[in-house]
């Protein structure tokens, strides 16, 4: 009986589980806001809403420059220095003991790392980390402002590695802009790819307030979390997630309250949208560290000859451009008419020439002309071969994919040849436009017979590309205008790596750059007998400095615009939900 009853009793268990894993699931539902895969958001945790996570990572690379990139840096990476309200470079004590110039002759910086500083597997950041990265800036293509660096002559360790001492070829007064953002050697030297692989899909270590609990860029999520090994003070919250959206999702997820705040390159629709939630958003511009440029490029194809650039410069429509590329948004009030300092840099004055950002066919006339070349049938032409030229952007990447579409329909309309490629990034900044550049007659074609599709050794002629400013502005004027050093002496034989990616040395104009990047004469100087010479030049026209509107909905307290060109996510770790 009771083994009947058993038996009996083990068959509706049996059913009663059969029936419950035949439920079937929950129907998806869609929305306009990208679902996650964390619980709702509480008390502990922050959701940011962003344009997208894509890396790569490497704020040291000019291929992985975008906001992602930025605010991933101050959350998770060390800094000696960071840029405080006021513009000015404070020293991080959360890093550092001191840092300080010890010498004068040699020029030599001494720097004191904190004794419980160390990554989050357990290493010490420590002498070897700097060294990684001032050889890295000093030797590699395609970094952000490397000028400083290739001043250094020499790095001592002392301390077991907490001291380092730092001497410089020459004076250098910008010192305090090195050495942000230092990266994990022990994990990085012989990792594969090296450095231009490095941080391409995520972090191998932490030495900031927070970590990476999970980057999921297929769902487009990156969920940070505390770093339980910072030494310092740690985070308000245990969580921040940053969730890939579109602007209608952004703005449905400010006014429901599942995002906090978004951080988000908006056009004059989408930032109406954020407009009409009214006074519970609040909404501040916040200018980027990157001005949108055209580089006409002297390396190896028609550019070399400065009739030709000078042609080409004035055939271009440069306020189509600026149009096409801000949309309205609020880089459209940042255009930049100067060649260094961006519109949001305290100083800032426009030195553009009158009459500049309009087409002067005329000019482009006379000036093609002058180069050889004749109009036939509608095409120039010299020596009866066309006159061609390769337009490169990033990727697909906004605004330059469209903002290189539009030149070239200006470009070809005017009867220039032209082939358009959306190279990777990274093959774009570290690849392409540091292709070897030697002295040669100026050719009529493009430097490839291979199809420009954005594959292979594609010579570029023009590249839209956002180049980085801010920080010093005289390390600006040597990274984005100088030579290497040593390189203005070399023969028109001599096969080099370009300094830049506007590809561009010029001895005439190089002692003023050195001069304000050593001290020896004020930038304001420098920039006042440089700058008109740049823009005769014809190598770079600069179009708007990028910017991200910042939307604070409501429930959170301590977010800021921050510093400028620097954003809100320096102050994270004070950040808590609540009211504002």
């Amino acid at each position: 009986m009771r083994t009947s009853r058993a038996a009996a009793l083990t068959l509706v268990l049996v059913a009663m589980l059969a029936a419950c894993t035949s439920t079937p699931p929950p129907p998806v539902v869609t929305s306009p806001v990208a679902q996650s895969t964390t619980p709702t958001a509480s008390a502990s945790q922050i959701v940011i809403g962003v344009d997208d996570i894509l890396g790569g990572y490497n704020p040291h690379a000019l291929g992985d420059q975008s906001t992602i990139t930025t605010a991933l840096s101050q959350l998770l990476l060390p800094s000696v220095f960071r840029p405080s309200d006021n513009g000015q470079y404070q020293l991080d004590t959360t890093l550092m003991r001191s840092a300080e110039v010890t010498s004068q002759a040699p020029f030599t910086v001494t720097y004191e790392i904190r004794q419980d500083a160390s990554w989050s597997d357990g290493a010490p950041i420590a002498v070897e980390d700097f060294v990684y990265l001032a050889d890295a800036m000093r030797d590699q293509p395609g970094v952000v402002q490397p000028a400083g660096y290739r001043l250094i002559s020499n790095i001592q360790p002392g301390e077991g590695g907490k001291r380092v001492q730092v001497t410089f070829s020459k004076p250098y007064p910008g010192w305090r802009t090195l050495f942000s953002d230092l990266l994990p050697q022990h994990l990085m030297k012989d990792a594969p790819g090296g450095w231009q692989g490095a941080l391409q899909g995520s972090f191998p270590a932490y030495g900031g307030p927070f970590s990476i609990k999970n980057l999921d860029t297929a769902r487009g999520e990156i969920i940070l979390e505390r770093n339980d090994r910072y030494w310092e003070k740690p985070a308000a919250v245990d969580q921040i997630v940053l969730r890939r959206s579109d602007q209608p999702g952004m703005v449905a997820a400010l006014r429901s309250g599942n995002d906090q705040f978004v951080m988000s390159r908006t056009d004059a629709t989408s930032l109406k949208l954020l407009q009409e939630l009214g006074s519970g958003v609040q909404l501040s511009t916040v200018p980027s560290p990157r001005v949108v440029d055209l580089l006409l490029r002297p390396a190896n194809g028609p550019l070399v000859d400065d009739n030709v650039r000078a042609g080409i410069a004035a055939l271009i429509d440069r306020n189509k451009l600026i149009d096409e590329g801000a949309a309205g948004g609020p880089s459209a009030g940042l255009r930049a008419d100067a060649q260094v300092l961006p519109p949001s840099e305290p100083g800032y004055a426009a030195t553009i020439p009158p009459n500049a950002s309009a087409p002067d066919p005329a000019t482009a006339e006379a000036r093609l002309k002058s180069a050889g070349y004749v109009k036939e049938a509608g095409t120039w032409r010299k020596d009866g071969k066309p006159l061609n030229l390769v337009i490169a952007s990033p990727g697909q990447q906004e605004p330059y994919a469209s903002i290189a579409k539009e030149l070239a329909s200006q470009l070809i309309a005017a009867g220039v040849g032209v082939s358009t490629i959306n190279p990777q990034p990274r093959d774009l900044f570290a690849s392409q436009l540091a292709m070897p550049v030697a002295g040669s007659t100026p050719s009529t074609t493009p430097t490839t017979t291979t199809p420009p599709d954005g594959s292979g050794s594609v010579g570029v002629d023009i590249a839209v590309v956002p180049m980085p400013v801010g920080g010093d502005p005289a390390t600006v004027l040597a990274s984005n205008f100088g030579c290497r050093p040593g390189q203005d002496k070399a023969t028109s034989t001599t096969s080099v790596q370009p300094a830049n990616p506007v590809a561009m040395c010029d001895s005439q104009i190089e002692p003023a750059i050195e001069a304000a990047l050593s001290g020896t004469k004020s930038v304001t100087e420098a920039l006042s007998e440089v700058e008109p010479q740049l823009w005769s030049r014809h190598t770079v026209v600069p179009l708007f400095q990028l910017a991200d509107t910042l939307a604070i909905g409501s429930g959170i307290s301590g977010v800021t615009p921050g510093p400028a060109m620097t954003g809100p996510f320096g102050s994270a770790v004070n950040w808590t939900r609540g009211g504002k």
